[in-house]
């Protein structure tokens, strides 16, 4: 399939604007930070800034097969999107230039791990705020609220929402909302559930007819449909919200309010907006800027 060839498809037609820091990308200011801006940016009492400074990088767990929000070009190792250019908003604000990034893919299984580990620094991949979530790992957000959404193949009309999913064999990510919740609502047999380590690989299944419908969050599945508009379709009504955060140590209080700080000031000046344009709002949908919660 193509999804691992093309550079996005559709919905991010148009991002070399957006890749890696590019003149044009969205979070551009200007000027690029400087190598020593770190030095001038104050987040009093954060280990993790601090490790940060003395590493003289950040590293940001990120996802990579996900179109229009986290995709890594297998042809250039660039990766895009609209969640990566919110960690490279982080970034910058933090200090750091994209030169003084290094991105790590973590499967959505080992997100917590990674953050409470230390692996990375904070986490930016379509990752559900849940209050079992927040036991472990502290979150900024809503950046952003998608709902869990079906993708079928083109020709297949037996499945038009989540009540039409009995019988049918239904694949996710290991770890993922979105398949617990088809597990807890019993949408269909114990036996009929595939999970695999990427979205991907659930794609790939579906167009060989190895699984009948992929769920996930509706924006994750528009963008593999948009890459394969003849094969694929997103059918039925969302049933979830999945509110996305970024991903924080969870005792690293003056991480999170210097976080929270440079996402509210992207939601009021406009940054969000730009972003989300340059990248998710390529498929022509629309969509509402979130409300922080900042308890």
């Amino acid at each position: 399939m193509r999804v691992r060839t093309l550079a996005v498809g559709l919905m991010v037609t148009g991002l070399a604007l957006t890749a890696c820091g590019k003149s044009g990308s969205p979070t551009d200011t200007g000027s690029a930070p400087s190598q020593s801006a770190a030095a001038d940016v104050k987040v009093d009492g954060s280990p993790t800034f601090e490790k940060i400074k003395a590493r003289g990088k950040v590293i940001i767990g990120v996802k990579d097969d996900q179109p229009g929000l986290g995709f890594k070009d297998p042809t250039t190792n660039k990766f895009s999107g609209f969640d990566i250019e919110i960690a490279r908003l982080v970034a910058a604000k933090l200090g750091f230039s994209e030169d003084k990034i290094q991105y790590q893919t973590i499967p959505s299984s080992g997100r917590e791990a990674a953050i409470s580990n230390g692996n990375v620094d904070y986490y930016v991949g379509t990752y559900t705020i849940t209050d079992g979530r927040k036991k472990q790992v502290a979150f900024v957000g809503p950046y952003f609220v998608a709902g869990q959404g079906l993708l079928v193949r083109k020709d297949d009309t037996s499945i038009t929402g989540k009540d039409s999913l009995k019988g049918k064999v239904v694949c996710s990510v290991t770890g993922s909302t979105p398949i617990q919740r088809v597990k807890d609502q019993q949408l269909t047999e114990a036996s009929n559930i595939r999970e695999l380590q990427t979205y991907s690989q659930c794609v790939t299944q579906l167009e060989q007819k190895q699984v009948d419908v992929v769920t996930t969050d509706d924006a994750i599945l528009k963008g593999y449909a948009s890459q394969e508009p003849d094969k694929l379709k997103v059918v039925g009504d969302t049933f979830s919200k999945e509110p996305y955060g970024i991903g924080l140590p969870h005792d690293d209080a003056a991480l999170k309010a210097k976080v929270n700080e440079i996402i509210q000031g992207a939601l009021d000046d406009g940054t969000w907006q730009k972003i989300y344009d340059s990248t998710l709002g390529k498929s022509g949908a629309t969509a509402t800027k979130p409300t922080l919660d900042k308890s």
